[in-house]
């Protein structure tokens, strides 16, 4: 049968929508100030604990649970209260868990939980202390939807649930957010406000420092605006995930982020920085790696080791889920069952208030049970001094009570307590039981009495209340707190697109990068009488080194240099050269890379790529070369082997291990001039040799056996071959890939002509017959040497 209503469309409207909203914000979205819980969340407790899921006994099924949840109290869905039981039990939802759960209840990745019917459950330490003395008259029940079961209204919340573990939650125009904080800060704050209740907000801050979220992080806001956010229950805070660097040797690092931002899925985030990287909006970011485990540990590996990693992680902040924004609204159910918006200080005074109206009703409630034992024991007392009378009146009365009543002047109460006692407690040790506990009720009742007269006792009985809350569950703060703001520093690499860039450095020092590659053999215009020194292709991100005939080195970005038009800039506005100094080698330093240096005198070492990065326009000094020396050559380290000639016509290899590797320095010998300079040097695979250009600029011959010039570092060396006497430089041969080298059998055999040798005869003839004032022993040795490097007779 239908049932017309007639009224106004609007107000009924109206009505019907008021009511759905104020049974989403009470019965759903937001939590109750007292004990911090939600409806849902309270009837799961309610329900475990019904079912003796205490912490010191096993787990049950969460099925059993969810079941009687839904079938007692809360006719929703299964799974929105499996979901809520669920966050109840992850270490990284909530701060203090209240569900002890067993097997899979998903993980910060993002991954669900298994289903109800494999996993199981039981309480916290914590839930029970919510619930503690709710069977001693604290709370008041109400009957559930049908009825037929009664249901608590609120818990009697020892533990401060609503700020330690926090809430969110949306209603009809209202929603709630708050953050979790620390157990032994806030335990700190209750202390002071039973002490002072007129405390202001801006001491209560004095002990909280702020949240404290489950995984961590650290959390970036200044104190004025922290203090404001707390005293109007409005705001937000800035939370970072926490990282480090880790050293990856020759100056390499990573960045390893160890703690994540609140409620921020790992899975996600990577997908999103994987996404970023693509869309190029991330140059300066090679990989991102998740090598988590128990412990979290995502891996960010920068482009370049001159990416700075402050800078770098900026960017990070910026664009990802690695900095969030956690909102403060403090929309809470008191009370008087309505909604509010409450301060900080606020929704603690609740608190206390709520755990004072406890302890009245509990000394209440317990003092009225005492009431109760006392009378019946005031009946057993009645029994022992008159024990063989009231045996008496018992065995020869067929109603024994109203004759006990009125022999001994007690109530049917006591009378029937009497005649329910056993044979075995008359025994005089019995009667001894009953004096004591009589005594000892006595006692707790006049302890009650007094807390229930006295606001200042009730005061001392709840800090000892909350100094056993601090002990049993506080813990150390998580999250660190910086309330200076971070100076936020972008390089130049993050703010301009990776794209290939070649950078042409003139003889006269004019320096531009040209967009995109050119070939070798494209030319380029200089100015009158100026020529190309070096062509380097790099990326506009590139950093580039540069060494100068002093043995120092610069750095400077691709992209700082001028563009291709024109013939670009001195590099003298950019860095501090002396007058005299030479530009020597122009580099792209990568990874991994290693360089021999060596100078005019034959002096050198290996330098790590890392260290020819200079922070200073003044550059860094990087060889220390003597009066009348300079660095001459820098030759990058490709092979194992290393090829010197120098002014004496002769030419050493020898191993690149005997070459130490140096951060600065003068070097070592690398071979015996005389007093010579170096003319040439190169680095090569002793699988490939090597190959000598004669004074013309052709490339000659390659000699592939190189065993009549092997020696040790600092050794003279042997005669170069016949036709490279005058000018002979180094070039290291290409290798096709697949190909197979190709190996001289026999060494070149150089003949020596007869006016020659007849010419290096009287030098060593010479070089014996020299009194000692004129050469020393050691001249003397590397003469012998020089002149029969190829083992004349």
């Amino acid at each position: 049968m239908t049932t017309l209503i007639q009224g106004q469309f609007n107000d009924e409207l109206k009505s019907r929508y008021l009511t759905y909203a104020l049974s989403t914000i009470m019965s759903r979205a937001l939590p109750d100030v007292r004990d911090g819980l939600k409806p849902v969340h309270r009837r799961l407790l309610y329900s475990m604990q019904l079912l003796r899921l205490d912490p010191s006994k096993g787990h049950k099924k969460c099925a059993r649970v969810v079941g009687d949840v839904i079938g007692k109290y809360h006719p929703h869905g299964d799974q929105s209260v499996y979901d809520a039981m669920v966050r109840l039990a992850q270490e990284f939802s909530v701060r203090y868990p209240l569900v002890d759960g067993q097997g899979n209840f998903g993980s910060i990745d993002g991954d669900g939980a298994a289903a109800m019917r494999y996993t199981e459950a039981r309480l916290t330490k914590v839930a029970s202390c919510i619930m503690r003395d709710m069977d001693a008259g604290t709370v008041d029940y109400q009957d559930n939807y049908d009825e037929s079961e009664s249901e608590p209204i609120v818990m009697p919340g020892a533990f401060p649930n609503l700020l330690a573990n926090g809430s969110s939650g949306i209603a009809v125009g209202l929603s709630t957010s708050i953050p979790p904080h620390n157990a032994t800060e806030l335990c700190a704050a209750l202390m002071a406000l039973l002490k002072t209740p007129s405390t202001r907000d801006e001491t209560i801050l004095n002990h909280i420092k702020g949240p404290d979220f489950p995984g961590g992080g650290v959390l970036i806001e200044t104190k004025e605006a922290m203090s404001a956010a707390y005293a109007s229950g409005k705001g937000s805070f800035r939370l970072r995930a926490r990282w480090e660097t880790e050293d990856m040797g020759r100056g390499g690092y990573q960045i390893v982020v160890t703690e994540m931002p609140y409620q921020v899925q790992k899975s996600k985030l990577v997908e999103k920085i994987a996404d970023l990287m693509y869309q190029k909006k991330l140059p300066w970011l090679a990989d991102v790696r998740d090598e988590s485990a128990e412990e979290i540990r995502l891996v960010l590996e920068p482009k370049s080791r001159n990416v700075d990693a402050n800078a770098l992680m900026a960017a990070m902040f910026r664009l990802t889920d690695l900095e969030i924004r956690v909102s403060l609204n403090m929309h809470v159910i008191t009370k008087s069952g309505r909604p509010a918006l409450m301060s900080l200080k606020e929704a603690l005074q609740a608190f206390l208030d709520h755990r004072r109206e406890v302890l009245v009703r509990k000394s209440k409630w317990r003092l009225a049970k005492i009431a109760e034992r006392l009378h019946i024991l005031d009946a057993y007392k009645v029994v022992y001094l008159n024990l063989d009378e009231v045996i008496e009146i018992i065995k020869e009365n067929d109603h024994p009570a109203p004759i006990l009543m009125e022999r001994f002047k007690i109530d049917d109460i006591q009378a029937n307590a009497i005649l329910d006692m056993r044979l075995r407690r008359l025994r005089k040790l019995e009667e001894m039981e009953i004096k004591t506990e009589y005594d000892g009720l006595v006692d707790e009742q006049s302890e009650l009495q007094s807390i229930l007269g006295s606001e200042d006792r009730q005061t001392e009985v709840l800090l000892e209340e909350v100094k056993d809350v601090k002990k049993e569950f506080g813990d150390a703060r998580r999250t660190t707190v910086d309330h200076d703001e971070p100076a936020e520093v972008i390089p130049l690499e993050a703010q301009v697109e990776k794209e290939p860039v070649t950078v042409l450095l003139s003889a006269q020092g004019w320096i531009r990068g040209m967009k995109g590659h050119m070939d070798a053999d494209a030319e380029a215009k200089y100015k009158e009488g100026d020529e190309e020194a070096f062509r380097v292709l790099c990326q506009s991100v590139d950093t580039l080194s540069f060494l100068t005939s002093q043995g120092r080195a610069f750095a400077i970005s691709a992209a700082k240099l001028p563009a291709g038009r024109g013939f670009g800039e001195p590099l003298t506005l950019m860095v501090e050269l002396q007058a005299d100094e030479k530009i020597i080698e122009l580099l792209n330093v990568e990874k991994g890379d290693k360089f021999l240096l060596a100078s005019q005198k034959g002096l050198g070492f290996v330098v790590d790529g890392a260290g020819l990065q200079a922070q200073t326009k003044s550059g860094k000094q990087i060889m220390n070369c003597a009066k009348g020396d300079s660095l001459t050559f820098c030759r990058k380290v490709v092979g194992t082997q290393v090829a010197a000639i120098g002014a004496t016509e002769r030419m050493l290899t020898f191993p690149i291990d005997e070459v130490p590797e140096l951060g600065r320095g003068k070097g070592v010998k690398l071979a015996a001039l005389k007093g010579l300079d170096l003319v040439d040097i190169c680095v090569f695979h002793e699988e490939t040799g090597f190959g000598l250009i004669n004074e013309t600029g052709k490339r000659n011959q390659v000699f592939a056996d190189y065993s009549l010039w092997a020696g040790k570092r600092a050794q003279v060396g042997k005669v170069l071959p016949h036709g490279f006497k005058n000018g002979a430089q180094f070039f290291v041969p290409d290798e096709p890939e697949g190909s197979e080298k190709k190996v001289e059998k026999e060494p070149v055999k150089t003949e020596e002509k007869p006016e020659e040798k007849k010419e290096r005869v009287e030098e060593l003839v010479a070089a014996i017959t020299a009194p000692e004032k004129e050469i020393s022993d050691e001249e003397r040795q590397e003469q012998f040497d020089l002149l029969l490097g190829d083992d004349d007779d």
